[in-house]
């Protein structure tokens, strides 16, 4: 039996631009909530200017991140934009905001001010460095906290600059972080009666992805800083990105007995002939010991065949690899499409929209969004409504400019 989306029954006030915060927001959307997406009059979220624009009016970035919101569009330097903004928070269970630290404190959207009248309210921010700390203060993105982080350094060419990420790693990982906080802190609400102010920020979050790095760093006494490496991991031969004749592949085969699987096949297949017998490439150890050797091996076996060749054979062993697939491959992987990693919405004036979905799972409900992202503004009047606000004090407001639309 189908059951109701997990957070139904759930307010979010989502106060905030570009990506960290609209991705916490559409998480929590599509997990049931209702989600309320506060914007400036005029332009509106910074989001909305992002590529790629349909029809020079609206903005994949922002279509993709606010599907599943409500939108208002508020003036707040009108003491009824106010009122209505401390109206709607007074409503809500959670807010979600992704400014400066002690921006909002100016509009009284601080948490101090908000969880006065709400004493229930779950206040998300999120920053590049937190709201406490020497840096506390200064602005950052994504970029910033990946090079600051350590992990820009560790990848890409030894001797060249580190290249730049192609994803958000530290809004989306932050972002996520962020739903995982937001619903503990509904649950404990349950038992305390109390919301509470949640910290982010996206520098604390990518020094918290080191899996091995620091502990190198500090269990080898400062001996040990991880550099780039390129295109395989040195302590685990044999791991990386090699390149075939046609395109490029990964593959896995650090763990011992996968490395005898993938040398036994090697050997079998043109390799040297005691590639497998060879007990130096044995343990972890003995191979990151050889790792040049063994890559002298292994190069250029790869790049002597297709692709499709090398994987079928690796597959037939049983070690992991794959193709590095450009996105449209991505999107036509039978794979993605089984999971329907990829939804499709109807668009009222761009038609069909196909675009990532989120990866939740749930046993007994679908959190599939259909609606579409809103205009700015669309939902002024239906949310006004709700908050108690009277008829003729919405076409004030709205004639004023007060509830702004585009």
């Amino acid at each position: 039996m189908t059951q109701a989306l997990p957070l139904a029954g759930i307010r979010v006030v989502d106060y905030s631009h570009f990506l960290a915060g609209p991705y916490v927001g559409r998480c929590l959307a599509a997990l049931g909530a209702e989600v309320i997406k506060v914007e400036r009059p005029g332009s509106g979220d910074a989001g909305r200017q992002h590529a790629w624009i349909l029809d020079d009016q609206q903005s994949g970035y922002y279509l993709q991140l606010n599907m599943g919101k409500q939108g208002v569009s508020v003036n707040m330097k009108d003491p009824r934009g106010k009122d209505f903004m401390q109206r709607l928070c007074d409503s809500a269970d959670v807010f979600i905001e992704n400014y400066r630290p002690g921006a909002l404190d100016k509009l009284g959207l601080g948490y101090a001010e908000l969880s006065a009248r709400n004493p229930k309210l779950v206040y998300c921010s999120i920053s590049a460095y937190g709201h406490t700390g020497p840096d506390s203060h200064r602005a950052g993105f994504g970029l910033i906290a990946e090079a600051k982080s350590g992990i820009m350094q560790m990848v890409g060419t030894p001797g060249e600059p580190p290249p730049l990420l192609r994803i958000s790693l530290g809004d989306m990982y932050t972002g996520i972080h962020a739903v995982a906080a937001i619903n503990a802190a509904l649950l404990g609400r349950v038992a305390s009666g109390r919301g509470q102010h949640i910290d982010m920020a996206l520098y604390d979050t990518l020094v918290s992805m080191h899996e091995y790095a620091v502990q190198c760093y500090t269990l080898s006494g400062g001996q040990v800083v991880p550099e780039q490496t390129g295109h395989d991991m040195p302590t685990s031969t044999l791991y990386g990105v090699f390149r075939a004749a046609d395109g490029d592949l990964v593959i896995a085969a650090q763990v011992d007995d996968s490395w005898k699987r993938f040398a036994a096949l090697v050997a079998a297949h043109g390799g040297p002939a005691g590639f497998a017998d060879d007990t130096r490439f044995h343990t972890l150890n003995g191979r990151n010991a050889h790792r040049l050797e063994i890559l002298g091996v292994v190069k250029p076996w790869v790049a002597a065949r297709q692709v499709a060749e090398v994987l079928a054979l690796l597959d037939g062993v049983d070690v992991p690899a794959a193709k590095v697939q450009r996105i449209d491959e991505v999107l036509a992987d039978p794979q993605i499409q089984a999971r329907g990693m990829v939804v499709e919405q109807q668009h009222p004036r761009f038609g069909t929209l196909r675009l990532p979905n989120l990866p939740f799972r749930f046993s007994d409900c679908d959190t599939t969004v259909r609606q579409v992202a809103p205009d700015l503004g669309q939902h002024n009047a239906q949310v006004a409504e709700k908050l108690g606000f009277t008829a003729a004090e919405i076409a004030s407001m709205q004639a004023d400019g007060v509830l702004f639309s585009a």
